[in-house]
C-alpha cells in the first residue's frame, strides 16, 4: 500500500526513477541466495555479455556495480585519471554540474565550458581548446549525453570527430544516465571510453546498479591512474571475472533477476525499436506542449531530448504548483524545475517501459492542472495534437500479429 494512499495508480512521469514492468516486478520477488553458488556467477556472465549490447560495444568491459548513477560517475573519473588532471567538462544544467562539482571535489583541473541552461554543449570552444592543446594536457572530455534537468541530448558523434580532426588523445567520459537504452548510442561507432548508467532509469529497474562500460583504452589509463579508489576500483572486479566469480563483494541478487527480465523485454521489442518508441512519444510531447502554447526549455530542434521534455511556464506561474498540484489532485508526479529553473519549468519524463496511451493519461492530466493554475489551456489541445500524431506512427505490435 502507499504510504500516502491514493485510488488507482500514480502516474509516474518523472524522467527517473520510472515504471517499473510486472515482469520484473515479479522476476525481483525472490528470496535471497548464495551469490557465491554456481547460480548466480552464471547468470552473471550472461548479464555482462547481453549489458554490452545496450552500450552497442563489443570491445568493453562492463561493470554492474551496486551504487547509483552518481557512484558511476566515481567510478569513471578515479579509475581513469589521476588528481590535478586537465579535465574539459560541459556544464548545461543541474546534473551536469552535479559531476562538475564531484569532479572538482576528486581534485581534478576541471576546465568548465558553461552553456545557457537550455542550450547543448558548445562544441565550438572544444574544437578551440583541442586545436590549442598541443602538447596534450587534456586528459578526458566529460559530457551529459542527456541533461535531464533541461531536456538537452548533445551529439556525441561530432566530440569524437572533433577529437578525431585535432590526433587527441583525450578520453572520452560520457553519462549515458537518461540515455542509454532510450536514445541512439554508439559505445564502439562513437569511440567512448567510458560510458555509464543508472538501473533506474530507461532500464526500468529499481535504483540500485550503476552500469559502466570501459574501453580497451580506457582499461589501460585505469593501470596508471592515481586516483584513490577502493569500492569502485575496476581492478577487484577484473580480478574476481578472471576467477569466473564475477563479484568482489554482495551484490543485490534480486535486482540481477530484475535485470535479467528487463534486458529480456528489451531485446523482445528490439534495441532499436525501443529507441524508435522513445522517439514517438518525445515528438508527441513536445506537439503537446506547442498546441498548448507553451515553449520548450530547448532552445534548438537539434537539442531535443527524446526521454525528458522541460516545459517553460509563463511569468506569472509558479511551476513548481504545477508538480504540488499533479500529485496531490490527480496521482500524477511530473518532475520539478531544478536549480536555475527552479519555478520556471515543469518536467515531462517519457522514457523507459512506457507506452502512448500512459503518455496521453499524463498529458491530459497535465491539461487539467494548467487549467487549475490559471493557465488558458484548451482542454483537449495537446492530447489531441498528440493522438493525431501517434494515430499515424504507431506501429503494430509485432508478437500480436
Amino acid at each position: 500500500m502507499d504510504y500516502v494512499y491514493g485510488p488507482g495508480r500514480n502516474h509516474l512521469f518523472v524522467p527517473g526513477p520510472v515504471n517499473i514492468p510486472e515482469p520484473v516486478i515479479r522476476a525481483m520477488n525472490r528470496n535471497n541466495e548464495d551469490y557465491r553458488s554456481p547460480a548466480i556467477p552464471a547468470m552473471t556472465k550472461t548479464l555482462l555479455e547481453d549489458v554490452k549490447m545496450i552500450f552497442k560495444t563489443t570491445t568493453g568491459t562492463p561493470f554492474m556495480i551496486p551504487t547509483t548513477g552518481t557512484g558511476a560517475w566515481e567510478s569513471a573519473l578515479t579509475n581513469t585519471l589521476s588528481p590535478g588532471d586537465r579535465i574539459v567538462s560541459f556544464l548545461i544544467g543541474q546534473f551536469s554540474l552535479l559531476w562538475i562539482d564531484q569532479q572538482q571535489r576528486l581534485n581534478f583541473n576541471v576546465d568548465v565550458v558553461e552553456s545557457e541552461w537550455g542550450q547543448g554543449a558548445n562544441l565550438e570552444i572544444l574544437a578551440e581548446k583541442l586545436a590549442s592543446d598541443y602538447t596534450h594536457t587534456i586528459k578526458a572530455i566529460c559530457i551529459v549525453h542527456n541533461e535531464t534537468a533541461t531536456g538537452v541530448t548533445n551529439n556525441l558523434a561530432t566530440v569524437r570527430k572533433l577529437l578525431d580532426h585535432y590526433r587527441h588523445p583525450a578520453l572520452l567520459l560520457v553519462d549515458g544516465v537518461s540515455s542509454i537504452c532510450a536514445l541512439d548510442f554508439r559505445m564502439d561507432e562513437w569511440g567512448v571510453d567510458v560510458a555509464l548508467t543508472g538501473s533506474q532509469k530507461a532500464l526500468s529497474l529499481p535504483t540500485g546498479i550503476g552500469l559502466v562500460c570501459a574501453s580497451p583504452k580506457a582499461l589501460e589509463a585505469s593501470k596508471s591512474a592515481k586516483s584513490v579508489r577502493v569500492f569502485f576500483d575496476w581492478n577487484d572486479y577484473l580480478k574476481f571475472y578472471k576467477l569466473g566469480t564475477f563479484w568482489p563483494y554482495t551484490p543485490s541478487v534480486q535486482l540481477l533477476y530484475g535485470l535479467r527480465a528487463a534486458l529480456d523485454l528489451i531485446f523482445e521489442e528490439g534495441l532499436d525499436n525501443v529507441i524508435t518508441r522513445h522517439s514517438r512519444l518525445g515528438k508527441a510531447t513536445r506537439l503537446a506542449v506547442e498546441a498548448w502554447g507553451l515553449k520548450n526549455c530547448t532552445q534548438k530542434e537539434e537539442w531535443y531530448s527524446d526521454t525528458v521534455t522541460a516545459v517553460l511556464v509563463p511569468p506569472y506561474i509558479d511551476s513548481t504548483e504545477i508538480v504540488r498540484r499533479a500529485w496531490k489532485r490527480y496521482n500524477l508526479s511530473l518532475g520539478l524545475g531544478l536549480n536555475k529553473v527552479a519555478g520556471k519549468v515543469f518536467r515531462i519524463g517519457h522514457l523507459g517501459n512506457l507506452n502512448e496511451l500512459q503518455l496521453l493519461g499524463c498529458l491530459a492530466g497535465v491539461e487539467m492542472i494548467l487549467k487549475d493554475v490559471g493557465y488558458p489551456v484548451k482542454l483537449g489541445s495537446g492530447v489531441a495534437a498528440a493522438c493525431a500524431y501517434l494515430q499515424n506512427t504507431i506501429p503494430m505490435i509485432p508478437s500480436r500479429i
